[in-house]
């Protein structure tokens, strides 16, 4: 049975691809029907307190992570799995992390949250003589995963975990802070003294939960860009690694090392900002500890240019630079964003509010900010919490906004699309908003080439 809130109309695209004989209920739960179940996987977009509100205790909830886990357990030798959560940046870190594995010969499966689902991915998993066999060869399965998919694991384990920073968001689904982070935990829930964690030590709540497995549990390493700490750590615009001896290699020859000052160049990154650099320390410590020569790291990270809608360059007109980071959904990422550029900045912020608190944005926007340019549904409530009039900008569709942007901007200027915001409100979803904010920018472009202006 496949149940919904929406209706048949809304979901009839869907409905369409289901196999003959699943029973739908759409346009609402049914409690009967929920507490006649032997199991519910739901879907990571409801919140578990809802459904659990309506059934029974004897009547199981996993979401489709748990799921995909049991599976997988099913093969007679189950691939490893790593997983990567955190507010921000997870995304990057979990192309990159992939694409290291991928390099260093190991046949990885990349899947999550990213994209891709799991439980998709066991389409190419079939059933035969002796059980659940693959028809694919695969060591490892790299894993991102939200916070909204940890809510139901039971039994998933992860052979190494990472959360890179836990900052305010989904604050429109969780309590508080405190019972964001608590499901962020979750990844490491069954983890134990074979396994490893990775955590942001300059992030309260990550390196919190760190003190936990002081001397029980798994393995835990840290990455800092301000102190030294037993992982990596960057001082001076240079990253370094100590780690204990036995687990990882500097090449293919198999030679292990602790400290023998292997460094990483910061200005060798294509990625820029500080954020960036705790994602390449996380993700080379990963790879280091999942057995991947410091050769294939090294060299995958100075070539890796990032992902779209993340402080992505769209172009430049007019001496202007102008930059996509509509991923940029909370008001950390924003803060991040523009922490990036010593040029002055216009921001392009707004959409629909996740119970941000802005009041956190005011304070950065004190230091390089040359305009704010507001759109969308929480535009009235950014505009109170910062309080600058005499630089910000209300309008009303994301042409308005870069067009303002364009009128505002000085040579050298950066302009910026960082919402703080989903983007529901006005568009499919962030990719949409980035290419409608490209779109209007490369539309300048090419009046500039066609001697228009």
């Amino acid at each position: 049975t496949v149940t919904d809130k929406k209706s048949h109309g809304q979901l009839s695209t869907f409905i369409a691809e289901l196999d003959h004989g699943v029973k739908t209920l759409l346009g609402g739960y049914d409690e009967t029907e929920l507490n006649s179940a032997d199991m519910i996987v739901l879907s990571p977009g409801v919140p578990l307190v809802e459904i659990e509100k309506m059934v029974s205790s004897n009547v199981e909830i996993i979401g489709e992570l748990e799921l995909a886990y049991r599976v997988l357990n099913m093969l007679e030798c189950p691939p490893l799995i790593l997983s990567i959560t955190g507010t921000n940046g997870k995304t990057t870190a979990t192309t990159l992390l992939g694409e290291i594995l991928k390099r260093d010969r190991k046949n990885t499966l990349v899947a999550g949250n990213i994209g891709n689902a799991i439980t998709t991915e066991l389409l190419k998993f079939k059933i035969g003589e002796h059980g659940i066999e693959s028809n694919i060869d695969i060591d490892l399965i790299l894993l991102e995963v939200s916070s909204f998919q940890l809510e139901t694991i039971e039994r998933f384990r992860p052979y190494g975990s990472a959360i890179l920073n836990i900052a305010p968001d989904h604050l429109d689904r969780y309590r508080d802070l405190t019972d964001y982070a608590e499901a962020k935990y979750r990844i490491f829930l069954n983890q134990n003294e074979e396994d490893f964690i990775v955590l942001n030590a300059d992030c309260p709540k990550t390196y919190e939960i760190g003190q936990r497995f002081k001397h029980i549990g798994p393995q835990v390493y840290y990455f800092s860009s301000i102190k030294e700490v037993t992982g990596a750590y960057c001082i001076n615009g240079v990253i370094h690694f100590n780690l204990p001896p036995g687990r990882v290699k500097i090449n293919e020859d198999g030679r292990e090392f602790n400290d023998l000052g292997l460094t990483i160049n910061a200005k060798d990154l294509l990625l820029k900002g500080t954020h960036n650099i705790e994602n390449v320390m996380a993700v080379a410590l990963m790879a280091l500890l999942s057995g991947c020569s410091f050769e294939s790291i090294k060299e995958t990270l100075t070539e890796f240019k990032g992902l779209h809608h993340r402080i992505e360059f769209v172009g430049e007109v007019d001496g202007v630079r102008y930059y996509d980071d509509s991923k940029g959904t909370n008001v950390d990422a924003v803060v991040r964003a523009l922490e990036s550029f010593s040029e002055p900045v216009i921001l392009i912020a707004g959409g629909r509010d996740k119970d941000g608190d802005f009041n956190v944005l005011a304070e950065t926007l004190k230091n390089n900010t040359r305009a704010v340019v507001l759109i969308g549904e929480a535009a009235n409530k950014i505009n109170a919490a910062i309080n600058r009039p005499s630089i910000t900008y209300m309008e009303d569709t994301m042409t308005d906004a870069v067009i303002r942007a364009k009128e505002v901007a000085q040579k050298g200027d950066v302009v910026l699309l960082s919402p703080a915001c989903a983007s529901f409100d006005m568009f499919k979803d962030y990719a949409d908003r980035g290419r409608h904010f490209s779109d209007e920018v490369k539309r300048f472009m090419g009046d500039k080439v066609c001697g228009n202006e």
